[in-house]
């Protein structure tokens, strides 16, 4: 099964260029974002970025005059590490993940939220455990630094815990779920389709979802500044092409779902099972997100609980800049 294998918010320095040439080895097409007027775009197994995979196949992008090179990463890890070192020009990607690259010194721009998480990160339990009271004293296996660890320190907080009251078992998430099967721990933190692993354990349950903090765990198209200031009409096909291919998705459920679920390498049964653990944001959602605001509806809140997760868990030095990150120009010009 082809995963979102490497959900990591590891804070990144834009002088780590052959990370990001590693990455592009791993795609098929070994194009670059310097050749010609192409765009390329990276994404990875996330329900939320799928769509991608329809607007290549039934040829949106062109119709939208935007000529893309549309890349697929294995590895999630490699896609940020990509568009931080300038190797590709735009990227699917959490909130928590641009802002540890912004606070290495990438300079990106959000320019549309794909969706929220709304169910498809979850906290993993084995029988016996009905809460995440009930973690106290346990082994909670997760990939540190993940989107899931910041979901699992939410948790925490609302059960009146902290993370020094568990202990935590540090593993990467394809392999943290094989251990919460392997009954080597008793809780993990994982996102789709790994949940659908992890939930193969007899007895096991779902003790907290992404679906309990509304907004905080945010996927967006991040794009270069440079890519954002200079090829604006591009950007724009790019966020066009978006919206039209949901609208396309809706109207076609069926053949859309066949597309995605080959993309993600999985059943389209499985594939239906995260439809409702991911949101994907219409054009007034994308507005109200964009729009500053003091609630978790909106990036810039979020932002700032985010950037003091990365600070605390020493995965940056400072806090990341967010003026000027959230760009809604395209957003408001779409038709």
């Amino acid at each position: 099964m082809i995963s979102r294998s490497r959900r990591l918010m590891t804070a990144l320095l834009c002088a780590i260029s052959l990370a990001g040439v590693t990455a592009l080895s791993a795609c098929s097409d070994t194009s670059t974002a310097a050749s010609g007027n192409k765009i390329t775009l990276g994404y990875s197994a996330w329900p939320g970025w799928f769509p991608w995979a329809v607007a290549q196949e039934k040829g949106l992008f062109e119709k939208n005059g935007v000529n893309v090179d549309l890349k697929w990463f294995d590895s999630y890890t490699e896609s940020i590490n990509a568009l931080s070192s300038g190797a590709i020009d735009a990227n699917s990607q959490t909130l928590n993940d641009t802002l540890a690259s912004v606070s290495g010194g990438a300079k990106l721009s959000v320019v549309l939220v794909n969706d929220n998480s709304t169910g498809n990160d979850k906290i993993i339990a084995r029988e016996g455990i009905t809460g995440v009271a009930d973690l106290k004293g346990k082994k909670v296996a997760v990939e540190q630094g993940t989107v899931d660890h910041y979901l699992l320190l939410l948790a925490l907080q609302e059960a009146k815990l902290t993370e020094k009251d568990v202990e935590i078992v540090p593993l990467l998430t394809d392999a943290a779920a094989a251990a919460f099967v392997g009954e080597q721990v008793d809780a993990v933190a994982a996102f789709a389709p790994f949940t659908t692993t992890a939930l193969g354990r007899p007895g096991s349950r779902a003790i907290a979802t992404s679906a309990e903090f509304p907004g905080a765990i945010p996927d967006h198209l991040a794009v270069s500044d440079k890519l954002s200031k200079e090829r604006k009409k591009e950007v724009q096909g790019l966020v066009n092409t978006w919206f039209e291919t949901v609208a396309w998705i809706k109207a076609n459920k069926d053949e859309a779902v066949q597309i995605m679920s080959k993309r993600g390498a999985v059943t389209v049964e499985d594939y239906k099972s995260y439809d409702a653990g991911t949101t994907i944001f219409t054009k007034q959602q994308n507005l109200d997100a964009f729009t500053p605001g003091v609630t978790s509806a909106h990036l810039n809140f979020q932002a700032g609980k985010i950037a003091d997760f990365l600070v605390a868990n020493g995965l940056a030095q400072s806090r990341p800049p967010i003026d000027g990150l959230f760009d809604d120009q395209f957003v408001k010009s779409v038709p």
